[in-house]
């Protein structure tokens, strides 16, 4: 199930800005960033 959640304008408009440098989608953005940041959290764990 995915939740349901409120992004600001602002962070909205830094995946879309970051969307059109990269040339791809809204949604691939926002997965990348996703996955990107919960790599970044698993590898905190491990040090």
């Amino acid at each position: 199930m995915r939740p349901n959640i409120d992004v600001s304008h602002t962070l909205n408009g830094r995946v879309k800005d970051y969307a059109e440098q990269q040339d791809m989608g809204l949604t691939e953005a926002y997965e990348e960033i996703i996955e990107a940041g919960l790599e970044a959290v698993e590898n905190l764990d491990e040090t």
